[in-house]
């Protein structure tokens, strides 16, 4: 049986959908790291979002930077 942990939430001053989607995951993955959480599950329903974090394609430098 699995557990319900917690929700992130955050406002993030962008232009884009897109963009939104890239610094939510950041977002949650830092949070993640600072928690020191092992496993972390995370859905997107971008592909683009999802193709980019999982190889090793150009990336936006504003959201490289970050």
């Amino acid at each position: 049986m699995r557990e319900f942990i917690g929700v992130f939430s955050a406002l993030f001053d962008v232009q884009t959908t897109l963009v939104a989607k890239f610094y939510g995951i950041i977002y949650v993955l830092e949070e993640a790291q600072k928690l020191r959480l092992i496993n972390v599950w995370l859905e997107c329903d971008s592909v683009l979002v999802c193709v980019a974090f999982t190889t090793n394609t150009n990336v936006h430098w504003m959201l490289r930077n970050r």
